[in-house]
């Protein structure tokens, strides 16, 4: 096997063991928001991880450059940890309650505030 190769493997075997913390952070975390932070964070970089890998083979095995997967790339670089701080803002704006074993809650001082003021439009 050449050096490109042993790359390509090594982008897909650490693409798919991220893929795989995802998915048992998704079962094993106790709330929305650590399962969210959990997949968030790792479908990321799995992603990432084995779309890179397949540009790598496209461009050394085939010659193919291929824009359709960078522009992948950075759509999901983009993309999906804004999705997952929209979901668990909008989680707890509806009042889905954190684990007991949370240690600190940093949105409650802004959520408080924003409750106690006067609407705008009012």
């Amino acid at each position: 096997m050449t050096a490109i190769e042993w790359m390509i493997v090594v982008f897909l075997a650490v693409g798919t063991l991220f893929s795989i913390a995802a998915g048992i952070g998704l079962v094993r975390f106790p709330d929305v928001y650590s399962r969210l932070h959990a997949t968030g964070k790792n479908a990321t970089a799995s992603v990432i991880l084995i779309m890179t890998a397949t540009f790598i083979y496209f461009l050394y095995e085939h010659q193919l450059f291929i824009g359709k997967i960078l522009l992948t790339i950075l759509f999901v670089f983009l993309t999906t940890p804004v999705a997952a701080l929209l979901i668990s803002r909008s989680a707890y704006r509806i009042g889905i309650p954190m684990s007991k074993d949370s240690v600190r809650d940093e949105m409650k001082p802004y959520y408080d505030n924003e409750k106690s003021s006067p609407a705008k439009n009012e």
